[in-house]
């Protein structure tokens, strides 16, 4: 199934403080219906009050965790959106906290598959951890020097800091 086919329909809610990322989300999810929010309290707001597929969260400027804590209680799948807080630790409270995944700004042209990848892993009732490390190992192993382990178990997963 294509990209395409798996957006279509999708409703995805969209939080970052800068406007130029949320264009860059809209742009490469336009088979999906994407609303954004700027802030804190309007994202929490429509958390509370709209229906999504997913939420991608920013984690630094709009107080992303938090966001993270609102989405769990509610039930809404949510992805972690990162440039400078791309640390293990963040890794480690995205996992801890339930995020479905965890998406670097570095690979935002990526966006569309990896979006599109956590949809089919979410309606098989697998995470995309392992999927998302498959793909984008290299970048972490990198620039962290990280191992991953048993990412298929979503209260399990911890990456170490050594």
């Amino acid at each position: 199934m294509s990209a395409s086919d798996i957006l279509k329909g999708k409703k995805i809610l969209a939080v970052d403080d800068e406007p130029d990322v949320l264009e860059v989300i809209i742009e490469h999810l336009h088979d999906a219906d994407v609303v954004t929010a700027t802030d804190f309290e309007t994202a929490k707001e429509r958390i509370e009050n709209d229906s999504f597929d997913l939420a991608i969260l920013d984690i630094m400027g709009v107080n992303g965790f938090a966001l993270l804590e609102i989405c769990g209680k509610s039930g809404l799948p949510a992805a972690m959106l990162t440039a400078r807080a791309t640390n293990v630790r963040s890794l480690n409270q995205s996992l801890k906290l339930g995020a479905v995944s965890f998406l670097p700004k570095e690979e935002l042209a990526s966006l569309r598959e990896l979006v599109a990848e956590i949809f089919e892993e979410l309606e098989q009732g697998k995470s995309h951890w392992r999927r998302l490390f498959m793909r984008l190992g290299p970048l972490f192993k990198e620039k962290f020097g990280i191992v991953w382990q048993d990412l298929d178990k979503p209260s399990q997963p911890r990456i170490p800091y050594d």
